[in-house]
């Protein structure tokens, strides 16, 4: 990604995506050029949690809500301590943010951290092309950046797939830190992060958890140095297909049986582990307004996802595992998409969407409880 000053509003932009399809606008954000994975969000509200949600690494986000900014940007609902989509596209930006909480506009803040964005297109048809086509890799030109159209999708074409890309070690921490527990310490909990977002120790140290966040790079033996009462796995980026250390990393968690959560890759992780395969979705679930049953209450939840991979599991079966019986335990009502998995003989599951959702809903959010249960059983 190439960048400058910022020139928002002013300076022409073009959306070029691989197959030839054009989109142009005006820069919004910095000036400049970038590539990723075009993608889409369904969620009206939430967008500076998208922006600074690390599994949106190397992607360029696309919103569906054609009003975006419009509460501005604040110090206290960033996931993360950066934004990381590659590029953002919006339809009609806020000439003026109105929020109390608001201390700059969402243009400055891309500007200042040098994402290149593109207002003034079409996102409906932007959208529209996506889900018939499916993501593909786009790039945003603006300023001195803008060649002639053949010229910008040859580059569009050279820029890498997202298929195949190991991304997790780019987004997570380097060095282990501890969220301490919000009043008395009832577990210790060992997280591996694979680009966690800020909301999930937080919601576990609601509940007396006192997390270790520990780099992607970790090990088994780096695990259970801290004594951990139960081990989580995180979100982020990338192909679950070339996550082969964390997987290893599972499996040996997995052997030990101390009690188990993933969310999102963290998902696709335990599928790997428990030998089931992954698959690329056409265009992904991203946005905060999905459907999903909970099969093993048939509770019906509005969730919040991002993930463009699935985990290729039965639906309809328990599967015998290397680690005893698995079952899908979540499903998507919109396209039978695996959403959860469950052991029933070891204590472990796992959710495709994100329950900490810190802009919402929030109906999943008893999963964190489950993952306390299972720590109060094994400890008993």
């Amino acid at each position: 990604m190439t960048t400058s000053t910022r020139g928002a509003g002013k300076a022409p932009a073009v959306l070029v995506l691989e197959d030839g399809r054009i989109f142009r606008g005006r820069a919004y954000g910095a000036v400049g050029a970038t590539f990723g994975e075009a993608v889409f969000s369904t969620g009206m509200t939430g967008y500076q949690e998208t922006l600074t949600d690390p599994s949106y690494h190397r992607q360029v986000v696309v919103m569906t809500a054609p009003h975006v900014g419009n509460t501005g940007v604040n110090d206290e609902d960033m996931e993360s301590k950066r934004i990381w989509v590659s590029g953002y596209v919006v339809r009609d930006p806020a000439r003026v943010p109105s929020n109390w909480r608001s201390t700059r506009t969402l243009d400055e803040e891309l500007a200042a951290q040098g994402v290149v964005g593109v207002s003034g297109v079409d996102t409906r048809a932007l959208t529209r092309h996506l889900r018939e086509r499916g993501a593909m890799r786009v790039g945003i030109f603006s300023g001195d950046a803008i060649q002639d159209d053949a010229a910008l999708l040859a580059r569009v074409q050279e820029a890498p797939e997202m298929a195949g890309a190991d991304l997790s070690a780019e987004v997570a921490t380097t060095e282990a830190y501890v969220v301490p527990a919000i009043g008395e310490k009832k577990f210790t909990v060992a997280a591996v992060d694979l680009g966690i977002k800020g909301m999930t120790p937080h919601r576990m140290a609601e509940r007396g958890i006192e997390v270790h966040v520990l780099p992607a790079t970790t090990t088994v033996e780096d695990i259970y140095a801290v004594n951990p009462d139960g081990v989580f796995f995180s979100n982020g980026p990338g192909d679950p297909a070339t996550a082969d250390h964390p997987v290893s990393v599972m499996r040996g968690v997995l052997e030990r049986d101390t009690p188990l959560f993933g969310i999102c890759f963290g998902n696709q992780i335990l599928g790997r582990a428990l030998g089931f395969g992954t698959f690329k979705l056409k265009y992904g679930h991203r946005g905060i307004n999905q459907p999903v049953q909970d099969r093993t209450t048939g509770k019906v939840e509005v969730t919040a996802h991002n993930h463009g991979f699935a985990v290729d599991a039965p639906l309809d079966q328990v599967s015998d595992t290397p680690y005893g019986r698995a079952e899908v335990s979540h499903v998507c009502l919109n396209d039978n998409v695996v959403e959860g998995l469950q052991l029933l003989d070891k204590p472990a599951f796992s959710v495709q969407y994100h329950p900490e959702a810190a802009a919402g809903p929030h109906d999943a959010a008893y999963l964190f409880d489950r993952f306390v249960k299972l720590m109060e059983g094994q400890r008993a």
